[in-house]
């Protein structure tokens, strides 16, 4: 007995799967989403905000990441208003950015307003 998994597939179920395969192919070449660019604007904003050379976690970097997360997450809203689960995101992220923000703020005054004006934030 033959195995569905088995079966010889006809030659125009094979011209489809091609087909399929061809599209992926074009659509894996065509894509330019915002995943192939936003390890560029991550690695912009890492060389601006960094306190030294190769510095990815100070205070200064993490809130400018965030911020720039915060600033595509709201577009996407404005979009897509009922994405209930983006705004959660949102939400959670800008609590992240508040909480970095505050131990900045305990740590160094100066470094906070620093960051509080170059950034446009408020407070």
């Amino acid at each position: 007995m033959i195995k569905p998994s088995e079966k010889k597939t006809g030659k125009k179920e094979e011209k489809k799967i091609e087909k399929k395969v061809l599209n992926v192919k074009k659509n894996k070449e065509i894509d330019t989403g915002t995943k192939t660019q936003l390890p560029d604007d991550k690695q912009k904003i890492i060389d601006e905000y960094a306190q030294k050379k190769g510095d990815t976690g100070s205070p200064e970097v993490q809130v400018a990441l965030l911020s720039h997360k915060i600033q595509n997450l709201a577009a996407h809203l404005e979009v897509n208003k009922k994405d209930n689960h983006s705004r959660r995101g949102l939400l959670k992220v800008i609590a992240k950015r508040r909480r970095i923000i505050n131990y900045l703020q305990r740590l160094d005054v100066k470094r906070y307003k620093i960051l509080i004006n170059k950034l446009g934030l408020k407070k």
